[in-house]
């Protein structure tokens, strides 16, 4: 019921207030940059067919890009299992192809493409687990292995581990774990969704977003750990992205490095005080303190609105 519930909303909250979304600002949800040859790709929670790209130069302006599957997308349902709900696709190169992490009816989905605007495609159409979940989000350990961190449902949203086959395809039998759950006051509503894995000196970094994504108070936290199967130990400086600037729902985000090699926190915002509408996209600094044995996570800087370019 809750997953269905869930999917209801969401459709309403994308979908039917489509139209609203002010032409200067990339309007993408859950969103993930790439950074390729010196140009940011972005991708996002946006079309109803698949998985559209934005690009830029300097990460202030961008344009959104003809993809190349089907309707100027960078990933067109005909090519993927699934025919609505495209959410939170996160692109990673590997060997000289990218692969596209994902989720599409409410399942979690991978598909290949020769470049960052796509094709986007599944070999095989079906999602990468039998079991309902979201949110998939992809890291390589020290030890070459290659990790999926994802969502369940389960009396809330819940977030899970699972080790990757080496073309990042397909899931190894036996390797699924749920990592942890909402506990804390600040994560609400028996949710955590949208995780995120770095290393950073000396420890795994987990980032999550607490709460429903229509929430105003919906946040970014985090949690560390010496491997990725755990323990993970959330921080108590929790949540460290909530209401920034004077923004609300700031959630369901990304890390990433940019040009010059500083950490950036990527993240979508309500359309206004009073609507989440289509959710915004804005960036700002990942400010990381202490020790390599005890990173300390923090946001700041210049908030950056991801303006469209004509």
């Amino acid at each position: 019921m809750y997953f269905f519930s869930f999917c209801v909303f969401a459709a309403v909250a994308l979908g039917a207030v489509a139209e609203a979304v002010p032409t200067a600002t990339l309007g993408f949800a859950d969103p993930f940059v790439l950074l390729e040859n010196g140009t940011y790709y972005a991708y996002g929670t946006y079309a109803g067919d698949g998985i559209a790209v934005a690009v830029s130069k300097d990460l202030k302006k961008w344009k959104l890009s003809k993809g190349r599957a089907a309707g100027g997308l960078a990933l067109h349902k005909s090519d993927s299992y699934g025919n609505h709900s495209f959410w939170a696709p996160e692109v990673y190169k590997r060997d000289g192809k990218f692969v596209m992490l994902y989720s599409a009816e409410g399942h979690v989905c991978s598909a290949v493409a020769d470049s960052p605007l796509g094709p986007f495609r599944q070999a095989e159409k079906k999602p990468l687990l039998e079991r309902a979940g979201i949110d998939n989000s992809l890291f390589v350990d020290d030890a070459g292995r290659s990790w999926m961190v994802y969502v369940h449902f389960d009396r809330g949203n819940t977030i899970w581990l699972a080790e990757l086959e080496k073309d990042w395809l397909h899931v190894k039998p036996g390797t699924a774990r749920m990592l942890f759950r909402a506990e804390a006051p600040w994560e609400g509503n028996a949710i955590t969704e949208g995780p995120f894995v770095v290393k950073i000196g000396k420890k795994y970094v987990l980032s999550y977003s607490g709460r429903a994504f229509w929430d105003p108070d919906y946040a970014v936290g985090y949690a560390l750990a010496d491997k990725p199967e755990g323990p993970w130990r959330k921080s108590a400086s929790n949540p460290i992205l909530r209401r920034f600037r004077g923004l609300r729902g700031t959630g369901h985000h990304s890390l990433f490095k940019d040009k010059d090699g500083k950490w950036r926190i990527v993240f979508h915002a309500h359309a206004s005080p009073t609507t989440v509408g289509i959710r915004r996209t804005y960036i700002a600094d990942l400010i990381v303190g202490g020790t390599p044995d005890a990173p300390e996570l923090s946001v700041g800087g210049e908030l950056i609105p991801c303006m469209l370019e004509q």
